[in-house]
């Protein structure tokens, strides 16, 4: 769909491009939708729910989902997913979903679907592209969502500077630039967040990207121990 529509609307699929899609139409195209209505929530479920003023269903699909819980606020559960993704309410999404109660969580392995999305699209278009899953998420001090990559393939996430020099000649000792993010991000312009509908987004001549195999978005986790917020 994604080579088809993008042939279709004029700007087919290019060597080098790189393609963000939205983490709520990678869950539904792997038919990871849930019905609250199916779901028994837990006595913990329950609790939490009290607490921070949720639907106990929900909570129990947070929980599911859920690694570890962060913080709990009034509505909010920050919580560290399986796959080490920090985001509130486990990224689990009510929005652009049809169907009142009907919530989409976050891809199974979002590293693993951009690869496989990655590997399609070279199937159908014959072009090398980097492919980034991505989500709104909130940030600590900051007011305001922008899309973050949660699942990358096809290149490395993070642009390594150390060691190059700045326009003064100062070695750069601590800069590492999380590409993957910005780019999702600058998609988000024109993607959207709420009734735009457009699932895809395609980046074409950004060039600081470092093309390699089997990439992961692991490296934009900053370790626990090295986490100042936790």
């Amino acid at each position: 769909m994604i080579v088809k529509n993008a042939q279709t609307q004029g700007t087919p699929i290019q060597p080098g491009d790189v393609v963000v899609v939205t983490h709520v139409v990678v869950s539904k195209a792997e038919g990871n939708i849930i019905d609250l209505n199916t779901i028994k929530p837990s006595q913990r479920a329950i609790e939490i729910a009290n607490q921070t003023n949720k639907n106990p269903a929900l909570v129990e699909i947070i929980l599911q989902e859920t690694k570890d819980i962060v913080r709990l606020g009034q509505n909010s559960i920050i919580t560290e997913t399986h796959n080490g993704i920090i985001c509130a309410n486990a990224g689990i999404d009510h929005s652009n979903v049809s169907g009142d109660q009907k919530v989409v969580p976050l891809p199974k392995n979002p590293n693993a679907s951009a690869t496989t999305i990655r590997t399609e699209i070279k199937q159908y278009s014959n072009a090398e592209v980097a492919v980034i899953v991505a989500d709104t998420h909130g940030r600590p001090f900051r007011m305001g969502e922008i899309n973050v990559a949660i699942g990358t393939a096809g290149f490395n996430p993070i642009r390594d500077r150390r060691g190059e020099k700045d326009l003064f000649g100062y070695v750069l000792k601590i800069k590492q630039t999380a590409i993957a993010d910005e780019l999702a991000s600058a998609a988000e312009l024109v993607m959207g967040q709420a009734n735009e509908g457009i699932p895809v987004a395609i980046i074409r001549g950004y060039k600081a990207y470092q093309p390699t195999e089997n990439t992961t978005t692991t490296p934009l986790t900053r370790p626990k121990e090295k986490d100042l917020f936790r």
